[in-house]
């Protein structure tokens, strides 16, 4: 029986990596800018760290989450999103007792979840997210939300839309939890299974959920936005005048909540508008609570989740070029025992010398190996035989055009550098 991947999974394969690597590349230099420096925390963490900080009352807790007991009969859990993680190493090294805010970003990090695969979303994807510990300022919010926008537009990704919202503190959202719960109690037997399990835990997720009747109650509950107390109010205030500032054009959305308890004041989307219900391709807002909540000092935070196998289907359904992988700059194609010897050689100081290089290592003949180099789009192949080797030149052919010319052999690098 042939072994396949897990459901759920993917291969990224040879042909398709130079498409992450562009996006990479984006993200890297655009995060740079931002002044965000890189970490790379544990694919598995102690699960009491999600149960406590993403919540026990979640669909990734309750229901998607992969968790394990280790030989030692820990409780272990293969990261379901990245925050929890990131503040966890940000305790952990104690660098709340840094100069603050602390910005940081992880890219390709692997995150898991036991969900039905469908189009963008895997069991097994990838995110790049930032966190910002530190600062309590919508400014902060709003640099997060310019900082994906000029990530996914940098791709090639257009027609976005940017949906904004705040669900409050804990000082506000317990009156907005009574006035939703006083209004669902009038539809609570046309709720969904999982809606009705949480009426009583979590009654702001129903806003969140997506079966079709579920939706249709909600469409007319009170807006949470009525219900913010001042210092809420203000810091939203804020975050659209700074959108405004920076030419970004918003929706306040009041149904936007996020799927994680942690999340206070600002949640946002970023939505790619031609493929509906699958168009979401970032999403984030803030945490002003999770560090304390996870032993820590009261420290703000705010960051976004953006998934790669998303931001790249999007790509290829706008149909964004990709810059094709740099060809190679010469293929060495030897002939004889004595040849195969200098051409390998000879490949390794090209490639010591900064040039893409590649070498026969099959044994073709000949004429194979200059088809194996135009596969390969080679701009030159060297063509070196024992009768070169006699002579101290190898000949030289340029794939485009077709020229041929015979170059003494230690002068080739000079002569490709010209």
């Amino acid at each position: 029986m042939q072994i396949r991947a897990p459901k759920g999974t993917r291969d990224v394969i040879p042909q398709e990596s130079y498409k992450w690597q562009y996006v990479e590349n984006i993200i890297r230099e655009k995060c740079d800018k931002y002044c965000l420096n890189e970490i790379r925390t544990p694919i598995i963490e102690h699960t009491e760290l999600f149960l406590r900080g993403v919540g026990d009352t979640t669909d990734i807790v309750q229901k998607e989450m992969y968790t394990f007991l280790d030989k030692g009969d820990r409780s272990i859990t293969l990261k379901p999103e990245g925050t929890a993680g990131a503040v966890r190493m940000f305790l952990e090294n104690n660098l709340f007792n840094e100069a603050q805010p602390t910005k940081m970003y992880y890219v390709n990090s692997p995150v898991f979840r036991y969900d039905k695969p469908q189009a963008g979303r895997f069991r097994e994807h990838h995110q790049f997210g930032i966190e910002i510990f530190g600062a309590e300022r919508a400014s902060a919010d709003a640099e997060c939300i310019k900082l994906a926008l000029d990530v996914i537009t940098s791709v090639g990704v257009q027609d976005l839309s940017v949906n904004i919202n705040s669900i409050g503190c804990p000082e506000c959202r317990p009156a907005y939890n009574h006035s939703l719960k006083e209004y669902l109690k009038k539809n609570y037997g046309g709720l969904c299974e999982t809606c009705k399990g949480r009426f009583e835990t979590n009654p702001l997720r129903i806003l969140d959920c997506k079966e079709d009747h579920c939706r249709q109650i909600v469409s007319s509950v009170p807006h949470i936005l009525d219900y913010l107390c001042k210092e809420c109010a203000d810091h939203f205030k804020e975050l659209k005048e700074c959108l405004a500032s920076a030419g970004i054009r918003y929706s306040v959305n009041p149904h936007i909540v996020r799927g994680l308890d942690y999340y206070t004041k600002t949640v946002f989307e970023i939505i790619f508008d031609r493929i509906g219900s699958q168009g979401a391709v970032c999403g984030g807002g803030r945490y002003d609570c999770l560090i304390e909540q996870l032993g820590g000092p009261p420290v703000p935070g705010v960051g976004f989740g953006m998934g790669m196998e998303r931001l790249l289907l999007v790509a290829e359904n706008q149909g964004v070029k990709f810059p094709e992988p740099k060809r190679a700059d010469i293929f060495i194609a030897t002939f004889g025992n004595t040849a195969r010897i200098a051409g390998f050689r000879l490949v390794n100081k090209l490639r010591d010398s900064g040039f893409k290089a590649e070498f026969d290592h099959v044994g073709r003949s000949m004429k194979a190996q200059f088809k194996y180099a135009n596969k390969l789009n080679a701009r030159y192949v060297a063509s070196l035989g024992d009768d070169e080797m006699s002579a101290g030149v190898i000949k030289l052919k340029h794939m485009n055009t077709g020229e041929e010319r015979t170059v003494p052999y230690d002068s080739i690098i000079e002569f490709i550098k010209e």
